[in-house]
């Protein structure tokens, strides 16, 4: 049975964390949306602009958090009222002129649907509508919205792709002050279609959602029964594990708490203990801190009438100060510390970890299938790599479905044997396992790793589901460290950076491949949700919008037709299309993100690194709205999801392949 998301805790007691939920936030404009991605909001990759020029924005919050946010403009989109376009002052616009960027159409299973990019001399100030004709004599017309980043105007788009009733075939932009241009509309993604493949090409090899031992299992299976066509390498840095330190909070916030933390993980001990705090039962006693076995007991301090008096932070200081003691202590954040504590029975420390006891505690190995003929450095090399966010349930899927299929099929299918003997396939199916385990056991909404770096008064286990780094932000290229934006330096944020580039083993195991086996030329780093396909520059400093070095025009050439191809293999599955303005460098078509890790692949090692994010929108027929999936939809659509981006990976190690004659 595969694992299905887990229900939040409901927030009953000072150990207990808030919910979070999924939400969709409103902005009312790009430069509020800049600011919650600069206060390390856990932010989704599925951002929307809208016709009155706000801008949507999914994001994993608590209330608490939804309140913080809400003096930086974000309200939920459920509460947002949108100004109807003709509202705006058109005659106000001045006099301009229009250049169209790109007018593109396509067909999904949904129909079809226009997409236009424009830009205007009069940048946001310009009111921009499209008119179209079509086959079979359609028309429509369509607002456009101007996009705004940073403070620079990038142009005017739609919001969403448009529906259309049939073929677009022009376009005519007209502008309130006056502009107009004109164009045809082409076809998208109009790459190179993939190859037919062969009678009895297999495929269709994901049955479930599959945890981290599930993923590394189905791994091993591969090499075992594929051991000409494979090598297993087990990354050189091990994570922290699905661990934590056992922890009890004595006393009731904000009255006067304590929090006892153990030393040992809980899994090798911390669980086993408890704590008390006792009332002597006679005057003048100290203040005392013993151990009997496995009970930490606190005698607290009497008066001369026998009153108690030891505060919380004369109770932490004690902890703290015996010797021998397995545990230490805090005040609890909400308490000052002048607080008096009161007795407490024994009670015993949890590390608060759901997972059963078969999941391994133990620092976990990241694993890597290499496949391919000749697997010595001389083909092309292609690394493709999932679940750097926990929370991204089928990306891992996408990996094992890819990896399936290029070995069932090389024996019968020559389109695959020429992959695999002309390429040199990197393959990691989970990157971040920790995270992942808590996020199937614990905290379906996780998305960082589990290291906690956060002080003791961060460190109550109310804040839990708050810890861990970004393992996407971690890396060195355009880092927050650099003075990039999109990362954070908060332990809490949904995009903590962590104390240093590199500092966690999940970005190094990546690294130590791409410095390792320096035949690597392309990576996909494979994410969700939202639908985007996406390369560097992935990072810009927030003064004058300073991107990382754009890539040359030919190697932005060489980005978009292979991302065009790429497309062509994906929405040959089922009809997903990823839309054309949601295809390009990141700091262009999402927002910046500062430390991730296409940047420092392509900046530091000339590799070609891209970004998928699966889970494109579905498009509503009789809302006609598109509508996102969220990160682990029902697996009837993250399988889809999963059939559509193998084949969208295989078209990549396709380009990998006619790489070499180049």
């Amino acid at each position: 049975m595969g694992a299905q998301p887990s229900t939040p805790a409901v927030a009953a007691g000072p150990t207990d964390p808030e919910p979070a939920s999924l939400v969709t936030l409103s902005v009312p404009d790009r430069a509020a949306m800049e600011r919650l991605v600069a206060s390390g909001a856990d932010l989704t990759e599925r951002v929307r602009p809208q016709a009155d020029g706000s801008v949507q924005v999914d994001a994993v919050v608590t209330e608490s958090q939804l309140e913080a946010l809400r003096p930086l403009g974000a309200t939920l989109a459920s509460e947002a009222r949108q100004s109807p376009p003709q509202a705006r002052a058109k005659a106000a616009a001045p006099q301009d002129q229009i250049v169209i960027e790109r007018a593109v159409w396509y067909e999904s299973r949904d129909g079809y649907f226009l997409s236009v990019e424009a830009s205007s001399s009069a940048a946001q100030a310009a009111d921009l509508t499209v008119s179209w004709r079509g086959k079979k004599g359609t028309t429509g017309q369509a607002e456009m919205v101007a996009y705004v980043d940073a403070g620079q105007y990038l142009g005017h788009q739609f919001s969403t792709p448009v529906p259309a009733e049939n073929q677009p075939q022009s376009i005519t932009v007209t502008s309130a002050g006056g502009g107009q241009a004109e164009a045809k509309v082409r076809q998208w993604p109009d790459g190179d279609k993939p190859d037919r493949a062969s009678r009895g090409y297999q495929k269709d090899f994901v049955t479930q959602y599959m945890t981290p031992a599930q993923l590394n299992e189905r791994v091993k299976d591969l090499h075992r029964r594929y051991p000409k066509l494979t090598d297993l390498i087990t990354l050189p840095y091990k994570t922290n594990g699905y661990r934590r330190h056992a922890q009890a909070v004595l006393g009731t916030p904000p009255a006067a708490a304590v929090v006892v933390t153990s030393d040992a993980y809980g899994s090798e001990g911390g669980n086993d203990l408890s704590v008390e705090l006792v009332d002597p039962g006679a005057p003048d006693r100290p203040l005392q801190a013993s151990l009997d076995g496995k009970l930490v007991t606190v005698s607290l301090a009497t008066d001369a009438s026998g009153a108690l008096v030891s505060t919380a932070a004369q109770v932490t200081a004690a902890i703290n100060a015996a010797a021998g003691l397995p545990v230490k202590a805090s005040v609890y954040r909400t308490d000052p510390g002048a607080g008096v504590m009161a007795p407490a029975p024994a009670t015993q420390l949890d590390d608060f970890l759901n997972a059963p006891a078969d999941v391994s505690r133990e620092p976990a190995e990241v694993l890597a299938l290499r496949i391919g003929v000749h697997r010595d450095g001389s083909r092309t090399g292609v690394l493709a790599y999932s679940q750097e966010h926990a929370r991204e349930w089928v990306t891992p899927l996408v990996s094992i479905e890819a990896a399936e299929r290029l070995l069932r099929n090389y024996a019968g299918d020559n389109a695959t044997r020429k992959l695999l003997e002309r390429t040199d396939v990197f393959i990691v199916p989970v990157v971040n396992p920790d995270g992942a385990n808590y996020s199937f056991y614990d905290f379906n909404s996780q998305r960082k790793n589990m290291t906690n770096h956060c002080p003791p008064q961060q460190s109550d286990p109310a804040l839990r589901n708050q810890w861990g780094v970004d393992v996407n932000r971690n890396y060195a290229a355009g880092s927050v460290h650099d003075g990039y934006v999109g990362g954070s330096t908060n332990c809490q944020s949904g995009s903590y950076a962590g104390p240093a580039e590199h500092s966690e083993p999940e970005s190094r195991n990546v690294m130590w491949l791409a410095d390792t086996y320096r035949n690597i030329k392309f990576a996909m780093n494979v994410h969700s949700y939202g639908g985007y396909f996406m390369w560097p520059p992935g990072a810009y400093q927030a003064e004058g919008r300073v991107t990382l070095p754009r890539p040359t025009p030919e190697e932005e050439e060489f980005f978009l037709d292979s991302a065009r191809t790429i497309e062509e293999a994906i929405v040959a599955e089922r009809g997903t299309v990823i839309w054309p303005q949601q295809t390009g460098p990141v700091t262009d078509v999402l927002y910046s993100a500062a430390g991730n890790s296409a940047d420092e692949l392509w900046y530091d090692y000339g590799i070609y690194g891209w970004d998928f994010e699966v889970g494109a929108d579905l498009w509503n027929s009789e809302t006609r709205r598109w509508e996102p999936v969220g990160f682990q939809p029902p697996f009837s659509e993250g399988h889809q999801e999963a059939m559509e981006f193998a084949a969208g990976l295989i078209s990549l190690i396709g380009i990998a392949a006619d790489y070499r004659d180049r």
